[in-house]
């Protein structure tokens, strides 16, 4: 949607249309998903919102959920579909205006709508799905049986763009310029006189954030960077020589390493970690913050998958919780300042795209992911000095890698986890038990999906070489080659 330049949010399917209508839609699309509308405990669409007299688009179950809300009927398919199907479009208007009476789309479904709502008509059919895609009379409530968001159906993205533009008369004005204008508003109007600090990584999010925040309040802005311990080698130092060289904003500097470290001693499960490392995080602020005198926000670059991914099962009882993330569900009780997070429904690459409109250099924007948390989530088991500087030898070796070989624009992320497994090796000669290091390197559009970055053998050879060889303590090294889903990026 975003793509089509038109602004949309993820919202729950169960969402009651009372909540729907408060935000004043355009149009409302309904997701696939792999239950069946007529189970016991399937989720439910709200009827209301297909009766609201708003464009519709239900994709495979959300297109059974709008025959199964309005008077058709849905059951097990005969024959199954999963994978390549041909579309034959029966009628080349609405959302298949200027496309082809052929097209190739993607399959993934075991039940189908066997009887039509009163006032549908079909649009498509394919070999198992006789009704593959269907409308009301004045086709503005459309259903297809086929996943138009994969790049295994070509014309998806025209199908909704149609949708969007043809059916739904969005305008498609939602661009970075738009977005920071309307931010930059938002920022002003919440903060008026009051005065924010604002936690800055040296990563694109919060580098971007601080951005809006100065170009809105400008003085009444204090940035922090602070340094947990947990940053790759020689990091803080580049960081800030970026920063101060690109960015005309108070920036204030906290090494934190020593508490940090104390916190998560002896410490091993990955949520626990996050969590220290998350209320460490605002206890430093805090402490800033006081020296600074008042302050009244702090502004944080929180991400629309980080929100998505942190959803809890009590507010969206079809979402699961991936992983929490400390910057996401508010602040702890007795906490004097109210979050400013500009970016929470922005993905990564249009974090980007607004840095640039900024003018950020892309050295800056492109820099691949850091998690807040930083290596003590990549340090798998007990997070010691010892262990961290193996961490950061490794990193070093694929990082500096993946650059040499003009690889890190091509990537979303490349990094290396130290395992809590020791192997037999052998090296001068001699037996050794040492260290397992595994590397990730990945590509993505936005985090929500990614892929295993395909890299030639002798990029992978020279960095196994380097790391053996380089990094006291390792004897040997694997390649991650786990797709998100069904892993995640990273390994905690």
């Amino acid at each position: 949607m975003r793509e089509a330049h038109v602004y949309c949010e993820l919202v729950s399917g169960t969402t009651p249309w009372a909540e729907l209508e408060a935000r004043h839609p355009t149009a409302l699309i309904l997701s696939g998903g792999p239950a069946s509308v007529y189970a016991e405990g399937a989720p439910q669409v709200d009827p209301a919102a297909l009766r609201a007299g708003l464009p519709v688009l239900g994709i495979c179950y959300g297109m059974q959920l709008i025959a199964h809300h309005l008077g058709g009927e849905v059951a097990p398919a005969g024959k199954r579909e999963y994978g390549p199907a041909t579309l034959e479009i029966r009628e080349r208007a609405g959302i298949f205006e200027k496309l082809p009476s052929e097209l190739p789309v993607w399959m993934s479904h075991g039940d189908h709508v066997l009887r039509l709502p009163a006032g549908f008509r079909p649009l498509a059919s394919s070999v198992n799905s006789p009704l593959a895609a269907i409308t009301n009379g004045a086709g503005t409530v459309v259903g297809i049986q086929f996943h138009p968001e994969v790049v295994h159906t070509p014309s998806g993205k025209e199908i909704l763009h149609n949708f969007l533009h043809g059916v739904a008369g969005c305008r498609g004005d939602w661009t970075p310029g738009s977005f920071i204008t309307d931010a930059v508003e938002r920022i002003r109007a919440q903060v008026g006189t009051g005065h924010v600090i604002c936690a800055l990584s040296g990563g694109v999010d919060s580098a971007v954030a601080a951005m809006l925040v100065d170009r809105a309040i400008g003085d009444q802005l204090t940035c922090v960077f602070v340094n947990n311990g947990l940053l790759r080698r020689n990091e803080a130092e580049r960081v800030l020589d970026v920063l101060h060289g690109h960015l005309d904003i108070n920036i204030r500097y906290a090494d934190s390493t020593d508490r940090f470290l104390e916190k998560l001693d002896g410490v091993t499960d990955p949520e626990r970690k996050r969590k220290i490392i998350g209320a460490e995080f605002i206890q430093v602020f805090e402490e800033e913050a006081k020296h600074l005198g008042h302050i009244d926000f702090l502004a944080q670059g929180t991400l629309y998958p980080d929100v998505i991914e942190s959803t809890a099962p009590d507010t969206a009882k079809s979402a699961v919780t991936i992983k929490t993330h400390h910057n996401v569900g508010g602040l702890p009780p007795g906490l004097r300042f109210t979050l400013i997070e500009p970016l929470r429904y922005l993905f990564k690459d249009e974090v980007r795209r607004v840095g640039l409109e900024l003018g950020m250099p892309e050295e800056m924007v492109y820099r691949h992911p850091f998690p807040g948390p930083g290596l003590a989530i990549r340090c798998l088991g007990a997070v010691t000095p010892e262990r961290l500087e193996m961490l950061r030898g490794a990193d070093w070796v694929v990082v500096d890698e993946i650059k040499k070989h003009g690889l890190y624009r091509q990537t979303w992320q490349a990094f290396a986890v130290l395992t809590p497994i020791q192997t037999v090796g052998v090296m001068g000669d001699g037996r050794t038990y040492a260290n397992v290091v595994a590397v990730r390197v990945v590509t993505s559009e936005d985090a929500m999906t990614a892929d295993w970055a395909r890299l030639p053998y002798e990029v992978l050879a020279r960095i196994s070489n380097r790391i053996v060889n380089e990094v006291p303590g390792v004897n040997r090294v694997v390649y991650d080659i786990t797709p998100k889903p069904p892993g995640t990026i990273e390994w905690e």
